[in-house]
């Protein structure tokens, strides 16, 4: 962007499993004014929380108007642009969600504005390697662990897309002996979403996550589980740092440095010495896995930090 070039005025909509948060402006700091936000529940329904987006996206647009439009959304979604139902929710689990369609409904109340859409790990991965803690690195992945599990990687640059796009959150891990959970996941059951999730936690303890005491066993399970889903991340993808948002690293009253300095050990342990690096070594003298698993340096605005890196390039793409 030339120096006498203002930055575009955008909307970013970060579309998580529990609530919906769209802002408008030109800079991350103005997305975090409350002044230019909306948050609306998720499990309010899509009719209800279209409907209040676009139209508060109408009203702004009408202020100012919008240069292009980024959503960060929960899938899986259709992001095949030949696809018919391109930009559309496909089989989620979320209750009401199913061929939701993001982009078809933008273009139907906003015509003309242009809109990117990927996934919300996709996008906070995006956010956090130009404004937090992937920034200089072209191959990390950022995790998120809340209302389910999900995963966002980099490779040389690049989101990893394909298929459809990566869905590290139903890998499958190896059960821990004597652990009879069945998992949570309609689809799999005892995937590592099925097992670590938010609601899973919930489910196997009978509290959310935030009240779950220090010593309950259910961090342990936790940990070892999420330690080898990562381990299985690293001999695949060889990412430089992972990242790991989303509400259930907060650990309730274990709190997240602990539960930080656990997964870090455990990981360790997962690996058991085959993939050799200074980056997955103790930190004595400096850096080490203290600096590979780390949470965000966005903390829970990187998804919608990652909605407007995600518009910001789609306006690059504008003639």
């Amino acid at each position: 962007m030339s120096a006498d070039r203002q930055p575009s005025h955008i909307a970013a909509l970060e579309a998580g499993g529990t609530k919906c948060i769209c802002a408008v402006g030109r800079t991350p700091d103005e997305l975090r004014l409350l002044a230019n936000r909306l948050e609306v529940p998720s499990d309010s329904g899509p009719q209800q929380v279209l409907a209040r987006i676009t139209a508060w996206l109408s009203t702004q647009h009408a202020r100012e108007p919008l240069q292009a439009i980024g959503i960060a959304s929960f899938g899986p979604l259709d992001l095949d642009p030949a696809s018919p139902s391109y930009g559309s929710i496909t089989s989620t689990p979320k209750p009401g969600w199913r061929n939701t369609d993001w982009l078809g409904e933008f273009a139907r109340t906003l015509p003309g504005v242009p809109v990117a859409i990927d996934t919300d790990v996709n996008g906070a991965a995006l956010g956090e390697w130009q404004w937090g803690a992937a920034q200089g690195l072209d191959d990390f992945v950022y995790l998120t662990m809340g209302t389910g599990i999900g995963g966002g990687a980099m490779v040389g640059g690049r989101l990893v897309h394909g298929l459809l796009h990566p869905e590290m959150g139903h890998m499958r891990v190896p059960r821990i002996a004597g652990d009879d959970f069945a998992g949570v996941c309609p689809f799999h059951g005892d995937c590592w979403e099925g097992l670590c999730s938010g609601p899973a936690l919930q489910a196997r303890t009978g509290t959310a996550a935030h009240g779950i005491a220090a010593d309950d066993p259910a961090w342990g399970y936790l940990l070892r589980y999420t330690a080898h889903a990562i381990g299985n991340i690293v001999c695949t993808l060889s990412p430089r740092r992972i990242i790991l948002g989303g509400s259930v690293r907060k650990a309730g009253a274990l709190g997240e440095a602990a539960y930080f300095a656990g997964l870090r050990r455990e990981l360790q342990r997962s690996l058991n010495g085959y993939v050799t690096s200074a980056a997955l070594r103790g930190n004595d003298e400096g850096g080490g896995i203290d600096d590979y698993i780390v949470p965000p340096a966005l903390g829970d605005e990187a998804g919608v930090c990652g909605a407007m890196a995600l518009a910001q390039r789609r306006v690059a793409l504008q003639p």
